[in-house]
């Protein structure tokens, strides 16, 4: 588990795709207490540390990694928000954060504004049902704060602090971010939407 709040950029070392798998090497301060097995947010996906030597952790990804996340789009060089599982006892600033990302999304808007950056992102329809304003999302793994939800895209306001210790600092429109909703949102949802089904089919027998 997670609370959103990236602790440092990492450095992408190497990154391997082997067929619908891949192994990437990140370098990051954070090896330093890292040990095998332990796990570790990159770019928001919870990843298990397989290899650790001299700074640098190992990270096997799975297919379903390669397939719902923006890491396998990493080159050696690219900057990866870095974040340690939580700890009993760590301080809690974020919101609940589990890595399991649900999809990607787009940047559609950036804007340099006096006090804060304003980003629009893009995202699939099926991600949108779980947003509110004001609600929570994870975005690379940032714990954001959602302003406004449209049909297609919802938008974010980041302060200069988030930017430069995150990769929302240098990414802009047509740059992919992973997206990860509200967990308590999700429950919510599958409830409610249970709770329709039942009513319906009682409505049916009825019939």
């Amino acid at each position: 588990m997670f609370t959103g709040i990236v602790i440092e950029l990492g450095t992408v070392i190497s990154f391997i795709k082997k067929g619908k798998v891949g192994s990437l090497y990140v370098k990051t301060s954070v090896s330093e207490d890292a040990s095998m097995g332990d796990s570790i947010a990159i770019n928001g996906v919870c990843l298990t540390v397989v290899d650790k030597k001299n700074g640098v952790l190992g990270f096997d990804l799975s297919e379903e990694t390669m397939r719902a996340t923006n890491l396998k789009d990493l080159t050696p060089g690219a900057r990866v928000n870095i974040e340690p599982a939580l700890k009993a006892g760590s301080s809690f600033g974020g919101h609940l954060v589990t890595g399991h990302v649900d999809c990607t999304g787009i940047i559609k808007t950036r804007q340099e504004r006096k006090d804060f950056i304003y980003f629009e992102v893009l995202a699939p329809g099926d991600f949108m049902k779980y947003l509110v304003p004001k609600g929570s999302v994870a975005v690379d793994g940032i714990s954001l704060t959602v302003v406004e939800v449209f049909k297609d895209r919802f938008s974010l306001l980041i302060i200069p602090h988030t930017a430069k210790i995150t990769t929302l600092g240098f990414k802009g429109p047509g740059d992919s971010v992973n997206l990860e909703a509200d967990i308590i949102g999700k429950y919510v949802i599958q409830y409610l939407e249970g709770l329709s089904a039942t009513k319906k089919a009682g409505s049916s027998l009825a019939d």
